[in-house]
């Protein structure tokens, strides 16, 4: 019986400390450029998007395709880098624990 109050106290602290990631996550940021800079995107650690900056010089009616190009690639790199950097804090919370199954939102 000691064994499972142990697993389920385990069990509490490790949502515990998953909840306080998640809150760590959203309050960091990743900041990702394409075209020299032209456009910069930055996301929180959770992936979402927070700002996207375009250069004016960028801003060309008759060009607006390489403009999208430019935004979709600093949007991707920086959800990349997010991801990455998510991945990195649940390894770190983990201490190398690898659980026997997938945990849903980890």
């Amino acid at each position: 019986m000691n064994n499972l109050q142990q697993i389920l106290q385990m069990g509490q602290q490790v949502q515990a400390r998953m909840s306080q990631l998640q809150t760590e996550l959203s309050s960091k940021t990743v900041t990702c450029s394409s075209g020299g800079g032209m456009v910069t995107v930055t996301a929180d650690g959770k992936g979402k998007l927070r700002t996207i900056k375009i250069d004016p010089s960028v801003v060309q009616p008759d060009d607006v395709e390489m403009l999208e190009d430019l935004v979709l690639a600093a949007v991707n790199e920086a959800q990349n880098r997010a991801n990455a950097l998510y991945e990195e804090e649940m390894r770190k919370a983990a201490g190398g624990f690898q659980l026997p199954f997938p945990v849903p939102g980890l």
